[in-house]
C-alpha cells in the first residue's frame, strides 16, 4: 500500500478560508442560510468552517446540523458489517431556507442522494447547495456536482482519497492511497 500527500496543513487551511469566502459570497450573513454536515466525516469540515465564518469573518448566527443518511443509503442492507448509525442535529426550521450539505469527498454521489431523501424528513428547504472539501470528479454514478469544491483530483477507481482532519486524526492531511 502506498501513499501519497496530495494537501498538507498549510494548504488545508487556505481551501478552508477560500471556502468560506465563497460561503459569505453566495449568502451574506446567513440569515437565511443553514449549514448540514453529511455524517460521520463531514461534520469536520462544517464545524470547521463554522468556526472560520464566526471568528475571521465575525458572522455570528451561522446554523450548523448534523444530518444522518444512514439508514437512507440504498446499499445498507448490502453489507456484511451491521451499520452504526450517527446522531443527526437539525434543532431549527429548514422549510423555505437556504441549505448548504457539507462532506468531505464526493465520490460516487450516492451519499448526497440519501443526504437529499434524509433532509425531507425536516422539511422542504427553499434551495439546496453541495460543498465538498474534496471532489473525484470522474467517479461519479449519478448525475450530481458540486456547488462548492475545495480540490478536485482525477483518482483511478482502486485508489482511495483519504482526509483527515485534526479533530479526530491529531493533524490535517489528505491522502491518496493506492492499495
Amino acid at each position: 500500500m502506498s501513499k501519497k500527500t496530495l494537501l498538507n496543513s498549510k494548504e488545508i487551511h487556505i481551501i478552508l478560508h477560500r471556502l468560506a469566502c465563497q460561503l459569505i459570497e453566495n449568502h451574506t450573513n446567513f440569515k437565511n442560510t443553514i449549514l448540514i454536515g453529511i455524517q460521520p466525516r463531514g461534520i469536520y469540515l462544517a464545524e470547521r468552517l463554522v468556526h472560520i465564518l464566526q471568528n475571521n469573518y465575525a458572522i455570528s448566527n451561522v446554523k450548523l446540523g448534523h444530518l444522518d443518511i444512514t439508514f437512507y443509503r440504498d446499499d445498507f442492507r448490502r453489507r456484511e458489517e451491521p451499520l452504526e448509525a450517527n446522531k443527526t442535529t437539525i434543532d431549527f426550521i429548514i422549510e423555505g431556507k437556504n441549505v448548504v450539505f457539507i462532506d468531505d469527498v464526493l465520490f460516487s454521489g450516492r451519499s448526497i442522494r440519501a443526504a437529499l431523501t434524509a433532509i425531507q424528513s425536516f422539511g422542504r428547504p427553499s434551495d439546496i447547495e453541495l460543498l465538498v472539501f474534496i471532489d473525484r470528479r470522474f467517479s461519479r454514478h449519478l448525475p450530481i456536482q458540486p456547488d462548492y469544491t475545495g480540490r478536485q483530483v482525477d483518482v483511478i477507481n482502486d485508489e482511495k482519497v483519504a482526509v483527515l482532519w485534526k479533530e479526530n486524526n491529531t493533524k490535517d492531511a489528505v491522502y491518496i492511497i493506492n492499495n
